[in-house]
């Protein structure tokens, strides 16, 4: 499976992105589990947002709704609409998949580990 993101670039605070995620292959067959992460300097890759095999998105909390995963499936593409940026939202944005309708626990769709295809990724920059 390769994935290509796209639509990365500078953005003031408060400024909004959408990023994109192609997969070479049907990702939205009900057999993978498809969602963004992401990756500032020094720090550890984070998970944004999930969708499951079943098409059941989750974000993590402490994003508070200013991010959206959507997909369109006849595109075999994954977005992400980034709303209010912040200066701490500064990253490399990847998405990842998995074949795998649903994991067995909830914490294993927010591990990095859970995930063996990935995107090179595509930075966001939120700056005044």
């Amino acid at each position: 499976v390769r994935l290509v993101e796209s639509g990365g670039g500078l953005v003031q605070p408060g400024g909004s992105l959408r990023l994109s995620c192609v997969a070479s292959v049907d990702t939205f067959d009900g057999n993978h589990i498809m969602a963004w992460f992401r990756q500032a300097p020094r720090k550890e890759r984070e998970a944004i947002a999930v969708i499951d095999g079943g098409g059941n998105i989750n974000y993590p909390e402490y994003l508070k709704g200013r991010f959206t995963l959507s997909k369109d499936n006849a595109k075999n593409t994954l977005f992400l609409q980034m709303n209010n940026l912040e200066p701490e939202d500064s990253a490399m944005y990847h998405c990842a998949t998995e074949t795998r309708r649903y994991f067995n626990t909830q914490g294993e769709y927010f591990r990095r580990e859970s995930y063996r295809y990935w995107g090179q990724g595509t930075q966001v920059t939120v700056s005044s």
